[in-house]
């Protein structure tokens, strides 16, 4: 909503004051400048990016006006079938997990957190590493490496198509001043018009300059950072559980696991002690 709200914002701010300045909307519409700086942005996106980028990118930017794709109640969610998770490996032993992590969508354990079992990519992060556990992988600093990586890719899959929306905002400027510069030679090729075409063809070329900025400054670039404020927050889902497999690694009790995990989420997003406890608590035995 707040993006709609911000784009509203940006545009009647912009037209507001301008008409209310005295101006006239019709003399900015300039169809053939908007062709020239709006077609080769996106010629050269297609240029630039890979076509999974490029297919993707329609997709991610659905995602800015739905906002994270994680919530509170899902970092609790979370915490909470770490704990379940962590408290089967304490007393049943690492071994008491393979049927959960060799067949996840079979799951009893994983079915109680219906958020975590709807997400492919996270309980495919979670069950790699008690797997690597199980097998013996049991030292800390070579896994948080691995983690690390592992969440450094996925991280990288999605911010690429911000670095890419960045790239075009950057561009954008400079090709308004193509427009504005080509706008210049068709005036100086009427250079014998009188004042008022004169003055009519130099207004048009600078709505290219106009344009460019605006379109750079007003809506791309702040697109490009919302997509990246998004992805900073769903990646710390992936942090919580990397932090609680660690900490779990490390011999801690479930407990301590957990509130290890909790105390990495933005702040926004992270549930009190007292709510990881209450949900905790009323899971059933392990």
């Amino acid at each position: 909503m707040f993006v709609m709200i911000g784009f509203g914002v940006v545009v009647f701010s912009v037209f507001g004051g301008y008409v209310l300045g005295g101006g006239h909307l019709g003399v900015l519409w300039m169809p053939f400048e908007f062709m020239i700086i709006l077609g080769s942005a996106a010629g050269a996106f297609l240029i630039v990016n890979p076509k999974a980028v490029v297919t993707h990118t329609g997709k991610e930017l659905g995602h800015l006006f739905k906002g994270p794709k994680y919530k509170k109640d899902d970092f609790l969610e979370l915490l909470t079938m770490m704990y379940q998770v962590f408290k089967i490996a304490k007393t049943k032993g690492l071994l008491a997990l393979e049927q959960h992590i060799e067949k996840p969508e079979d799951s009893p354990l994983f079915q109680q957190f219906p958020k975590f079992y709807g997400d492919h990519h996270a309980i495919s992060f979670l069950c790699t590493y008690l797997r690597l556990m199980s097998l013996g992988a049991d030292n800390p600093h070579e896994l948080v490496d691995l983690m690390d990586e592992d969440i450094e890719t996925m991280h990288h899959e999605h911010q690429r198509i911000a670095d890419a929306i960045q790239a075009v905002a950057d561009a954008v400027p400079a090709l308004g001043i193509v427009a504005a510069v080509l706008g210049v030679i068709h005036t100086m090729g009427s250079i014998t018009e009188p004042p008022e075409v004169l003055g009519k063809l130099i207004g048009g070329a600078l709505v290219g300059t106009f344009t460019g900025i605006l379109v750079a400054y007003g809506f791309l670039a702040p697109i490009a950072s919302g997509l990246k404020n998004i992805y900073h927050a769903e990646g710390k889902y992936y942090q919580a559980m990397k932090i609680g497999l660690i900490a779990h690694l490390s011999g801690y009790a479930p407990a301590i696991s957990v509130e290890y995990s909790r105390n990495v989420l933005e702040p926004e997003y992270r549930p009190s002690f007292a709510q990881v406890e209450e949900a905790t608590s009323a899971l059933p035995p392990a």
